[in-house]
């Protein structure tokens, strides 16, 4: 029956990190992170579908994100098809909802998406360990994308460890009008690079004071005044705790209910909302054709 199986849809959920800090750099460039990251259920709809003629082929609903080989998507197709040493015709359909190049982890969320579709329909070939290889060879958030929840990952994202998840709140994500220097901040970082804050342990005994606690390296790095004006104004609607997700330029307000979040959200009319709540899951299969 696997093998008649030719398309698979899934919700992609995004991400929010409520604690970052940068611990380092490995010799190849690369940045060494400790984050605690959190699903929430603001999506994309990724759609893979195996297809007769040879390649693979990108759609997307919003104009802005490339449909070529610079989508994180095709990168994912790619490693798969090297990693089972063979390749068949996929068409990826992406219903974009999450902002792009926000920090929320759209893109790998896609990615992750797509992995999952393709081992499904190549009569999952992959272990679970093997595939999470090939997210992380494709990108930072990919292997957490691919199991979601909540999770303390470090090294450049790859090493995830199981932790409680806290208590239950409702989070309001807002998307400015302007776009973060990710790179600069990187290489302000390398010129100065700041202490490690240790302050991970308190923050996952923090309990129910959590939003409290958040902290990302990037809000320091950047020095934004408008993000700081967005994240004092979250705390005067009643948030517990305001921050910015992964690299920006995304960030969030931590309310008790919906009502609270959806009464803040309807203050910034001009910018993106979401009103979300945490979920247990990256990626969730939405259905199957055979």
């Amino acid at each position: 029956m696997t093998e008649r199986l030719k398309e698979l849809s899934f919700t992609a959920n995004a991400k929010l990190n409520l604690y970052l800090d940068i611990t380092g750099r490995r010799r190849d460039g690369y940045h060494t992170l400790e984050t605690v990251m959190q699903s929430i259920d603001l999506a994309d709809y990724v759609t893979v579908r195996r297809v007769e003629d040879a390649g693979i082929t990108i759609s997307c609903s919003n104009p802005l994100i490339p449909t070529d080989r610079r989508n994180i998507c095709h990168k994912a197709a790619v490693n798969y098809f090297a990693a089972v040493d063979k390749s068949f015709g996929v068409n990826i359909a992406i219903d974009k909802r999450i902002p792009h190049a926000a920090g929320l982890g759209g893109g790998s969320a896609d990615a992750a998406a797509v992995l999952r579709a393709l081992n499904i329909l190549n009569g999952n070939a992959l272990s679970e360990e093997l595939l999470l290889k090939v997210a992380a060879k494709t990108g930072a958030d990919v292997p957490f994308c691919m199991t979601g929840g909540i999770k303390l990952c470090r090294g450049i994202g790859d090493e995830l460890t199981e932790i409680e998840p806290f208590p239950e709140r409702v989070y309001l994500v807002i998307m400015p009008d302007f776009l973060c220097d990710t790179k600069g901040a990187y290489c302000e970082y390398d010129k100065n690079p700041l202490p490690r804050r240790n302050g991970l342990a308190k923050f996952l005994k923090s309990g129910s004071d959590f939003p409290e606690k958040m902290y990302n390296v990037f809000r320091v790095l950047y020095e934004n005044e408008k993000i700081a004006e967005i994240l004092d104004r979250l705390t005067v609607l009643g948030a517990q705790g305001a921050e910015l997700s992964g690299s920006g330029a995304a960030v969030f307000g931590i309310f008790d209910d919906f009502q609270c979040a959806s009464a803040a959200a309807r203050e910034f009319p001009t910018l993106f909302t979401a009103v979300c709540r945490p979920v247990q899951s990256g990626i969730i299969s939405e259905s199957a054709f055979i």
